[in-house]
C-alpha cells in the first residue's frame, strides 16, 4: 500500500484528489463503491484512500449496512484536517472568520475599518486579527490550508493584485498573496468583495441557477457575475462595475473615477448619505440611511426608492444583455429591501424584454453581511480540494505522516 512518503502512479487517469473529491460528494463512500464508480482495480483504490488517510483528509467512520458478511467501512471527509482563514474587508467595515474544510465558520468577528490606509497597515492588522482568531479555536498558524481575501476594488485573480482601485489608493499593484508569504506557507487567493459575495450566495442558496447577478448596494455599487455555475471575471478582473455606468440626467454629478453622472455617485449609499446630511438628517454612512428609512423618515425613504429606480435603469440593461435566471441584491442598502427592491423592480421589470424577464427571480440577499466570508472560504476550499492539487501535494509530500487531528463527526 501507499504510505505517506510514497507518490501515487502518475499514469492512472484517476488519482487520489478525484478519489477525495468522490468521497466528498457522498458518491462513493466505500471502497467497494469507489472501484465501481471509478473502474479502478481495488488494489489501486486501497493505495488511493490509504494516501488520503495518511494526509488526513479522509477517516474511517465506521461500517455501513452489510448485505451478509463484514460490513464494508465507510470512508468520510475529515473537515477538520486544517482551517481556512478569510476576510471580506469593505470600504468602511469588515467581517473575518476562520472556517473549516467544509466551509462552517468556525468563529467570525466585524470590524469598522478604513481601507484607505496603506495596504502593510490594513494587512497588519488583519493578520494580528487572524492570530486572535486561530487562538479563539485553539488552532495554530500551521494548521492554515488558504486565506481568501475579498477587497472593494478590480483585482487581478491570477496575481492577487489590485489593478487601479478607486477607494484604496496606494494599493494599484501590490501582491497580497506575496505579503502573506511572509506568514504563512498556504496559498492566498484574493477577489473582488463582490464576487466572493455572488459565489457565496450562489452556492449557499441559488445552485439550481445557472446564471446569477449579485448587486452589492452599500457605499459603493458593484455586481458580480456567476455565468455558467462561476464566477464571471472578465479579462483584466473588472467584470460587474454597474457602479460607474453613466446615467442620464446626471451630467452635474462628478464621480471620483473622474467621470459623471456614475450610478456608485448618484445612488450608492455614501451619495446617499451626503444629501441627507445636506439636508440635515444624522447620516455619515449607508447604514445611517438605512436606519433613517427604518425610522420612518420619509425623505430617507424617498431617496432609497429613487435608488433602487436608478440601478433598475442600469439592471434593465444588464437583464437584455446577460438574461439571468435570478438577480440578488445585497449590501448595507438591501437592508432597506422593500423601498430598494419596489425601485429596482418599477424600472427594470418595465425596461426589459418579456422574454428575459418570464422567469427571473429577483430578491434581497439571504446571508446578509456574512455573504462575502462565506463565498471567500468556499473559493478558497474548491482551490485547495481540486483533484489536480490534492494529487500534486500528495506527489511532492516527502516527509512524515502529519500531526493528526481528531474528524468531527
Amino acid at each position: 500500500m501507499l504510505t505517506a512518503g510514497e507518490s501515487q502512479d502518475p499514469t492512472s487517469p484517476v488519482g487520489a484528489g478525484q478519489v477525495l473529491s468522490l468521497i466528498r460528494d457522498g458518491e462513493a463512500v466505500t471502497r467497494a463503491d469507489l472501484a465501481r464508480r471509478t473502474g479502478l482495480a481495488r488494489s489501486t483504490v486501497a493505495q488511493r484512500v490509504e494516501a488520503l488517510l495518511a494526509h488526513q483528509l479522509v477517516y474511517e467512520a465506521g461500517g455501513s449496512v452489510s448485505t451478509g458478511g463484514r460490513p464494508p467501512t465507510v470512508l468520510a471527509f475529515n473537515r477538520s484536517a486544517g482551517v481556512i482563514l478569510v476576510a471580506d474587508l469593505g470600504a468602511t467595515h469588515s467581517r473575518l472568520a476562520v472556517s473549516d474544510l467544509a466551509g462552517a465558520p468556525l468563529r467570525e468577528q466585524a470590524f469598522d475599518t478604513d481601507v484607505t490606509r496603506p495596504p502593510e497597515e490594513v494587512l497588519g492588522w488583519l493578520h494580528e486579527r487572524f492570530g486572535a482568531l486561530l487562538e479563539d479555536i485553539g488552532r495554530e498558524r500551521d494548521d492554515v490550508r488558504g486565506i481568501g481575501i475579498g477587497i472593494p476594488a478590480p483585482v487581478a485573480f491570477s496575481r492577487g493584485e489590485p489593478v487601479a482601485p478607486p477607494m484604496m489608493p496606494g494599493w494599484d499593484g501590490f501582491s497580497i498573496p506575496g505579503w502573506f508569504s511572509h506568514y504563512y506557507d498556504a496559498p492566498v487567493l484574493v477577489d473582488n468583495d463582490v464576487n466572493i459575495m455572488a459565489l457565496g450566495e450562489h452556492w449557499t442558496h441559488w445552485r439550481d441557477t445557472e446564471h446569477l447577478l449579485y448587486v452589492k448596494v452599500g457605499t459603493g455599487i458593484g455586481c458580480g457575475i456567476v455565468s455558467g455555475r462561476r464566477i464571471h471575471r472578465g479579462a483584466q478582473g473588472a467584470a460587474g462595475d454597474i457602479g460607474h455606468v453613466r446615467l442620464a440626467g446626471y451630467d452635474d454629478v462628478v464621480c471620483r473615477c473622474g467621470n459623471i453622472g456614475c450610478l456608485e455617485e448618484v445612488a450608492g449609499g455614501r451619495a446617499l448619505a451626503a444629501r441627507l446630511s445636506a439636508a440635515g438628517l444624522p447620516a455619515k454612512t449607508s447604514r445611517d440611511v438605512v436606519a433613517l428609512v427604518r425610522a420612518g423618515e420619509p425623505m430617507a425613504i424617498q431617496a432609497v426608492r429613487e435608488a433602487g429606480r436608478c440601478l433598475g435603469e442600469v439592471l434593465a440593461e444588464c437583464i437584455n444583455f446577460f438574461n439571468p435566471g435570478a438577480i440578488v441584491l445585497g449590501g448595507d442598502l438591501a437592508e432597506a429591501h422593500q423601498q430598494l427592491l419596489a425601485g429596482v423592480r418599477e424600472v427594470s421589470f418595465g425596461r426589459s424584454l418579456p422574454m428575459a424577464t418570464r422567469d427571473l427571480r429577483m430578491g434581497s440577499s439571504q446571508l446578509g453581511d456574512r455573504a462575502g466570508v462565506i463565498g471567500a472560504a468556499i473559493m478558497v476550499i474548491e482551490h485547495v480540494l481540486a483533484p489536480e492539487t490534492v494529487d500534486r501535494a500528495i506527489q511532492a509530500y516527502m516527509g512524515g505522516a502529519p500531526r493528526r487531528r481528531q474528524p468531527s463527526h
